[in-house]
C-alpha cells in the first residue's frame, strides 16, 4: 500500500509569535507548489493560534507539543485536546523522549493523551525510541516494541487516525543519526508489530516517522527506505530554508 509521506517540524521550546509566524509564512511560501507530502508544525503553545491564522487555507497540519488527557478541570497549567481543536490544531505530539525523560511521562500516560486526542478527532504522533545504553545493550527492539504495545494500549489504530515516530534518543540533537540500514530495521520491526497486533490493514496504512538530526544532508536516503513514511524534525524545522528541501526530499 502506498502512504503518503509526512513531514512534521517540531519547533520544540523556541520562537516568539512573530517568529513563529514569519517562519510558517516562509514554509509556507516554499512548498506551495510541493505535491506528494503531508506537512505538519508544531509551535510554542503561545504561537498556536497565530500559526493557525497563518495557515489558513494551506495545507499544513498543525500540531501542539504535549497535551492533558483531561477536557476541563483543575489541572493547572496543563492544556487539553478539546482546548487544542478549538485554537486549530489537526495534530498532537505526544510521548516524546524529552517529555519522557525530563518530565516522567509514561507509555500509559502516553496511550491516554493518544485516546483523549483521538476523542476530539486530533491525529496523536505517538513517540518512542530506545537510549544509548539500551542500543549498546542489544535491547533496541525490545525497547521500541514494549513502547509501542503499552503506549497504543486502548488506542485506535487506523492509518487516519495514528501517526507513529520512531525517535532513538541518542540521536535526539546530538547531530548523530540512525543508519538508514538501522531506522528501516525498527521500523519494519514495529509495522510488522502492528500487523501482529493490530491486522494487515492498519499496519499497511499507518505512517511511521523517523526523527534523529534529520537534516537535508541525510534526508533522501533516511525518506527511502520502503517502511520510514516521513520524518519528524527538529533543529532543521527552525528555519524555512532547511524545513523545505527535507519534505523535497520525501516526495518520491
Amino acid at each position: 500500500m502506498s502512504r503518503t509521506p509526512l513531514v512534521a517540524g517540531n519547533w520544540k521550546l523556541n520562537k516568539t509569535v512573530a517568529e513563529a509566524t514569519e517562519l510558517v509564512e516562509g514554509i509556507r511560501a516554499g512548498t506551495k507548489d510541493l505535491e506528494g507530502v503531508d506537512l505538519v508544525v508544531a509551535p510554542v503553545a503561545t504561537a498556536l493560534h497565530p500559526v493557525a491564522a497563518a495557515l489558513k487555507g494551506a495545507p499544513i497540519g498543525l500540531a501542539a507539543q504535549n497535551c492533558y488527557p483531561e477536557d476541563t478541570g483543575a489541572f493547572t497549567g496543563e492544556l487539553s485536546p478539546l482546548l487544542l481543536a478549538d485554537v486549530g490544531c489537526t495534530h498532537c505530539i505526544v510521548g516524546h523522549s524529552e517529555r519522557r525523560q525530563l518530565f516522567g511521562e509514561t507509555d500509559a500516560g502516553v496511550a491516554a493523551k493518544a485516546q483523549a486526542l483521538q476523542a476530539h478527532a486530533l491525529v496523536p504522533i505517538v513517540c518512542l525510541g530506545e537510549t544509548l545504553e539500551q542500543r549498546e545493550a542489544g535491547d533496541t527492539l525490545k525497547v521500541c516494541l514494549g513502547q509501542l504495545d503499552a503506549s497504543l494500549d486502548g488506542v485506535t489504530v487506523d492509518g487516519d487516525r495514528l501517526i507513529l515516530a520512531y525517535e532513538p534518543v541518542w540521536a535526539i540533537g546530538t547531530g548523530k543519526t540512525a543508519s538508514p540500514a538501522d531506522a528501516q530495521e525498527v521500523h519494519h520491526a514495529l509495522r510488522e508489530r502492528l500487523r501482529e497486533k493490530h491486522g494487515a490493514a492498519a499496519a499497511d496504512a499507518v505512517r511511521i516517522l523517523y526523527g534523529g538530526s534529520v537534516k537535508p544532508a541525510n534526508a533522501a536516503e533516511l525518506l527511502s527506505q520502503p517502511d520510514i513514511d516521513g520524518a519528524l524534525v527538529g533543529g532543521a524545522s527552525l528555519k524555512a530554508e532547511t524545513f523545505v528541501p527535507i519534505a523535497e526530499a520525501a516526495v518520491h
